[in-house]
């Protein structure tokens, strides 16, 4: 027994070494398989770097191409945007596709649906947001109201429309700084659009004493407010007499002028300089407001000479 243990160790270690040298042999040739497979592809993987190429040199005119198509057309810059992305990716999934073709001939229309279905639901989970903000952004540029260059205020951002993209839009504040606002949040809450039209209307109060003849001041008002060359007035001028406040009756003035922000500023400072210089020339009173203090009990009032 004693002389059989060396033999039978010795047996097992020759069998570990020949185990070891086939998977070692096994290994060799399974590289060199993938060798020789990756050499005999590589005319493949030319071709197909030579079309991922020439798509990426036509994705590049996706604009030109979009610009000869709809170029002469009425549509709106942010859907024109739309048009030129959408012939990009396109441009991009055809030559993907044609490039994944001729790597691996196998593959066919069916066959990357079914892939995709297969993950549809774990890449939905994993980009919602973007989706969600894609999505937003093709119905932002398809729906006729705010377009580039609007002046629009939501959520407490507000500013000028600089470019619609399909995940977010750049809002420039009137102050030059930019905003990065992500489409679904102007999709889902209230935009107020201020340039939609190219006049709006604007409005400022107007007081004067009591002692004043309303109608005469609503005559000189109304007339200061027409002198003004930035009112348009073939849309009227209103003037109401509004409210008795604490040391004065006050009118509402309005007028239309530009719709922007600038125009606004611009038109109510000539109105209230026209006002301001017009009730003067009439000598109507634009009063402070009047403080009157009342005492429980009477103030004892010292006169120069008790204080000597």
């Amino acid at each position: 027994m004693r002389a059989r243990g060396p033999l039978g160790e010795g047996n097992g270690t020759i069998r570990g070494e020949i185990m070891e040298l086939g998977f070692i042999g096994t290994l060799q040739d399974q590289l060199l398989g993938m060798t020789e497979e990756l050499i005999r592809m590589l005319p493949q993987f030319a071709i197909a770097f030579i079309v991922l190429f020439v798509t990426w040199l036509i994705a590049k005119g996706g604009r030109r191409i979009a610009q000869k198509l709809f170029g002469h057309t009425d549509m709106r810059p942010s859907l024109l945007t739309l048009v030129e992305t959408l012939i990009t990716v396109l441009i991009w999934i055809l030559g993907i596709f044609i490039a994944a073709t001729i790597i691996l001939p196998g593959l066919t229309p069916a066959s990357i649906l079914a892939g995709l279905g297969i993950g549809a639901v774990a890449i939905g989970f994993a980009f919602q947001d973007i989706f969600e903000n894609f999505l937003a952004g093709v119905l932002i540029m398809v729906r006729k109201k705010m377009k580039i260059g609007d002046v629009i205020e939501c959520e407490g951002i507000s500013g000028r429309v600089e470019a619609i993209n399909l995940r977010e839009t750049y809002v420039r504040k009137l102050s030059n700084e930019v905003t990065i606002v992500p489409n679904s949040m102007l999709f889902k809450n209230p935009v107020e659009v201020f340039t939609d039209e190219s006049g709006r209307r604007h409005e400022v109060v107007a007081g004067v004493s009591y002692d004043t003849d309303l109608d005469q001041a609503a005559e000189v008002i109304e007339k200061a407010v027409r002198s003004c060359d930035r009112v348009d007035t073939d849309k009227g001028i209103d003037i109401f007499a509004k409210e008795f406040n604490s040391s004065s009756i006050d009118f509402l003035v309005r007028w239309w002028s530009g719709s922007t922000p600038r125009s606004g500023h611009e038109s109510r400072d000539q109105v209230v300089r026209a006002i301001k210089r017009a009730l003067d020339d009439a000598g109507i009173e634009i009063p402070f407001p009047y403080v009157t203090h009342t005492f429980k009990e009477p103030v004892p009032l010292a006169s120069a000479g008790d204080d000597a």
